[in-house]
């Protein structure tokens, strides 16, 4: 159960500082500082770290419920981001420095190494925020075991990039480069960070699909059409219903991958982060083809809001897994375990 302290703590920065504005100038590439100060005034970016390592020492369940609020605003900041890169740094115990931060590599495929002078080799591709950042928190290897490495964002090659929210996607070069940090990290390596990252990306997702379903219900009740609130033809009730089951399911998924994150950490949840990113991916593909059809041209205009969050929607579903990845790793995970086992997997938890 998260803190309902830091919930509303994060509703009430995002309600004052994260306005329509903030997240079109954000896209036009204006740093939004006075929300990124708030929040990190607050500490909620270092939620997953603990107090001796510079962090708010929070529970994981926190952190989650934080991005959840974070979706619903479409919080043009790397808070998911840095959070992730205070969680990584922890592992290794390496203490979380103050400013944006973000992760590398994004891609399970990121072969990024670490020599014993603390030299770094290897690249990285889409890499959220990059630009942004002060620093990285990198999972790497050296001399074949796995390590993390903080490293400065300042002096390394960046090729910036925008993915389809408008956000920074950027490839970044670490040749080079030296860490300021590295220790060992047994167990970690690109595919577990896929796994924390991509139940991070499903918060995220559910929150912007609940302020899909709020403004689609909005609209309705507001567009007047032959005389009456389109919120009263039967079929735009239809699409809504759908809309909101689809949202519901969305967030029960999330949940479930976060409460077993919280509970187990990174190990033996693949089958609950798998079921999340592929049921709340689903949700977010039909859903926003739902709320776009309620709200018509209108929704399709720059100047309205509902692209903040379908956008990002299109753009979260593919990052970290898509639903044709993940959906493949699961049916993997189920037929390893044989047919006899295949309805206490299904049935499990119920």
């Amino acid at each position: 159960m998260a803190d309902t302290i830091i919930v509303d703590t994060a509703t009430k920065i995002f309600q004052d500082l994260c306005e329509a504005d903030t997240v079109n100038q954000a896209e036009k590439g204006e740093w939004p500082k006075a929300l990124w100060d708030a929040l990190e005034e607050s500490f909620l970016p270092l939620t997953w770290v603990p107090d001796d390592l510079g962090g708010a020492g929070a529970e994981m369940a926190d952190g989650f419920a934080v991005l959840r609020v974070a979706g619903r605003y479409a919080a043009p900041v790397p808070l998911a981001e840095t959070l992730l890169a205070g969680w990584l740094l922890a592992q290794a115990g390496i203490e979380s420095p103050p400013g944006p931060m973000t992760i590398a590599p994004v891609h399970e495929d990121g072969n990024i190494t670490v020599g014993a002078d603390g030299a770094l080799k290897g690249r990285a591709r889409h890499v959220p925020f990059a630009r942004n950042a002060a620093h990285i928190a990198v999972v790497g290897t050296r001399g074949g075991e796995g390590v993390v490495a903080l490293v400065a964002a300042k002096g390394l090659a960046i090729s910036p990039g925008v993915g389809l929210s408008g956000e920074p996607r950027d490839t970044v070069s670490f040749d080079g480069a030296t860490a300021l940090a590295v220790q060992p990290a047994p167990g970690l390596d690109p595919a577990k960070l896929t796994l924390i990252a991509a139940a991070a990306r499903t918060q995220q997702m559910a929150g912007a699909l609940e302020k899909i379903l709020e403004q689609s219900v909005q609209f309705s009740l507001d567009r007047v059409q032959f005389g009456r609130p389109i919120a009263k033809f039967q079929a735009v009730q239809h699409n809504l219903a759908t809309l909101a089951g689809e949202v519901a399911a969305a967030s029960a998924a999330a949940d479930l991958a976060a409460e077993a994150i919280a509970l187990h950490g990174v190990d033996g949840v693949d089958a609950d982060v798998a079921i999340a990113k592929l049921r709340v991916g689903d949700a977010a593909g039909a859903g926003a083809a739902i709320a776009h059809q309620v709200h018509g041209a209108m929704g399709f205009t720059y100047e309205h809001t509902l692209h903040h969050s379908t956008r990002r929607l299109w753009g979260w579903r593919e990052e970290f897994g898509n639903e044709t990845l993940w959906a493949e790793r699961l049916g993997r995970m189920v037929a390893a375990q044989g047919a006899d086992a295949l309805w206490p997997f299904v049935t499990q938890g119920s």
